[in-house]
C-alpha cells in the first residue's frame, strides 16, 4: 500500500506532546537536531491538558532549611515561564495558559509540530526503526527519521516496534484505576470546609447501600483552583484496560456516570454545592498505568526504598509509592522524607530489541510499585528532557542507544540546569 511521504525526513521523531514529549523535543532541538513533534489531540500537555491532572505531585526536596528544585531543568523552566505569564496565583497553576506557554517553548526552539495525528504503524530494518505510518487528517503519512523517542504513556510506538512489555502488575496485568477528573463551581467554600468531615462520612454510608458506586474509599476533592471552584479527581474505574479499544471507551462513559453521581449526592446533602454547576469535565479519561516497557533496567521498589543513585541516572524523584487499588477501594501510600530522594536510570528507557529508540515518561521500564511513583508530570518531564539530550547525543556521534556516551548525556543535562545526583 502507498502512504503519502512528508517531504523532510527529521533527525528525531518524537510520539506524544504531553510533559514529557515537549521536554524531549525542545532538549533535542536547542542541541541542533531537526525535530517533528506528533500529538494526536489538538494542544500540548497531555494528561495535564486533556485529562486535567492537577497539580504537580511532588517536585522539590528539603536542603539547607529551605525547598529546593528536585525535578529541574526543563521541568524548571516551564513553571517559571509560567508563572511569568500570570500563571500562578494562590490557587496554583492555569493549565490553558500552561498550554500556550507549551506552544511558544516548541516554537522557539524550532520544533515542528503535527497535531491530530497519531502514529499507526512503524517501519522496521533489523533492530532499528525506519519510519512511522501516522494516520492524519489528510490520510497515512510514512515519516523518515534518524531516531525515535516514544513518549506517547501508553508505549504505543514501543509496542508497534515489537519491544517486549508489562501490562499493569505482574502477578494478573491490572492497572492501576483511571479517573475523569472534573470541576464544580458556585461552590460556598465557608460551608464546604463546615460540612466535608459529614459528607464523608454520609458518602460512605451511601457505599453501603449501593447509593454510591465509585468503589473509591472517600471523595479525592484536590482543593479551589479559582474562587468557588474545586477539582475532583475522585473518579475511579478499575479492572478495565487502557490499551483496549473497547474497555477505554466503556470507562470514559463509567467515569462520566460517577461524575453525575457525584454531583447529585453533594447537591442533595450539602447546603455549599446546593447552587453548584458542572464547569468542566476532562476530555480524556486520565489514565495511571497501562504499557510499561520491559526495559534493559526494571527500575523497582527496592530501587527507590534504597536511594539508588545509578552512575547513569538521567532524573530523580521523590514522591510517594502510591498505589491506587486496581481492584476496587483503598490506596496505599509508602512516604519518602522529605530530604530524601532516588533516581531513575538511563537504562530504564531503553528498549532491549531496538537501536534507535527511547521510551520515556509514564511508558519507563519500572515495576508496578515503583512506577506509581515515577509515574507523576515532574519526573515523566524530566526523563524526557533525558532522552532528547540523549537523541542527540547518539545522532551527533553516530553512535546509537546503546552505545552512546551516557557521561556525556549527563554533562548536557547538568550543563541545562538538571539535576541528576
Amino acid at each position: 500500500m502507498h502512504y503519502r511521504e512528508l517531504e523532510k525526513d527529521y533527525d528525531l521523531i518524537v510520539v506524544g506532546g504531553g510533559l514529557t514529549g515537549v521536554a524531549a523535543a525542545v532538549a533535542a532541538s536547542r542541541q541542533g537536531l531537526s525535530v517533528l513533534l506528533l500529538e494526536q489531540d489538538g494542544s500540548l500537555g497531555g494528561a495535564m491538558s486533556n485529562s486535567f491532572v492537577f497539580p504537580f505531585m511532588r517536585y522539590t526536596y528539603w536542603e539547607d532549611e529551605k525547598w529546593k528544585y528536585l525535578s529541574a531543568g526543563i521541568f524548571k523552566e516551564m513553571v517559571e515561564r509560567h508563572r511569568s505569564i500570570g500563571g500562578c496565583s494562590k490557587y496554583g497553576w492555569q493549565p490553558e495558559l500552561f498550554k500556550m506557554m507549551l506552544d511558544d517553548m516548541i516554537v522557539e526552539a524550532g520544533v515542528d509540530i503535527l497535531f491530530h495525528t497519531r502514529v499507526v504503524n512503524v517501519v522496521m530494518d533489523g533492530r532499528e526503526l525506519k519510519s512511522v505510518l501516522a494516520a492524519s487528517k489528510s490520510g497515512t503519512l510514512e515519516i523518515r527519521a534518524q531516531f525515535f523517542i516514544d513518549a506517547s504513556g501508553d508505549g504505543e510506538l514501543m509496542a508497534l516496534s515489537g519491544c517486549a512489555y508489562q501490562l499493569g502488575r505482574e502477578e494478573d496485568n491490572l492497572c492501576q484505576p483511571m479517573t475523569t477528573c472534573f470541576r464544580l463551581s458556585n461552590v460556598n467554600m465557608e460551608k464546604y470546609y463546615e460540612e466535608i468531615p459529614g459528607l464523608q462520612k454520609l458518602y460512605n454510608e451511601k457505599q453501603k447501600t449501593g447509593e454510591i458506586t465509585n468503589p473509591r474509599e472517600n471523595m479525592l476533592i484536590m482543593g479551589e483552583v479559582s474562587k468557588g471552584v474545586l477539582h475532583f479527581n475522585t473518579t475511579r474505574i478499575v479492572k478495565h484496560n487502557p490499551v483496549d479499544p473497547t474497555e477505554l471507551s466503556r470507562a470514559e462513559m463509567e467515569a462520566r456516570k460517577q461524575v453525575l453521581e457525584l454531583y447529585n449526592f453533594l447537591r442533595q446533602n450539602s447546603e455549599a454545592f446546593r447552587e453548584s454547576a458542572i464547569v468542566s469535565v476532562a476530555q480524556n479519561i486520565g489514565v495511571r498505568e497501562s504499557r510499561k516497557l520491559l526495559g534493559v533496567h526494571v527500575l523497582t521498589a527496592d530501587d527507590l526504598k534504597s536511594l539508588t543513585i545509578f552512575d547513569d541516572s538521567i532524573a530523580l524523584g521523590n514522591y510517594d509509592i502510591d498505589i491506587h487499588n486496581p481492584e476496587g477501594t483503598g490506596t496505599y501510600i509508602y512516604s519518602f522524607p522529605k530530604e530524601a530522594y532516588y533516581s531513575i536510570p538511563y537504562r530504564s528507557l531503553l528498549p532491549r530489541e531496538t537501536d534507535n529508540l527511547l521510551v520515556a515518561g509514564r511508558c519507563l521500564s519500572a515495576t508496578h510499585e515503583a512506577h506509581s511513583a515515577v509515574r507523576i508530570m515532574p519526573i515523566c518531564t524530566c526523563m524526557g528532557e533525558a532522552a532528547g539530550a540523549a537523541a542527540a547525543q547518539a545522532v551527533h556521534t553516530g553512535k546509537n542507544a546503546h552505545t552512546l556516551d551516557i557521561h556525556a548525556v549527563q554533562q548536557i543535562l547538568e550543563s541545562n540546569g538538571a539535576k541528576i545526583h
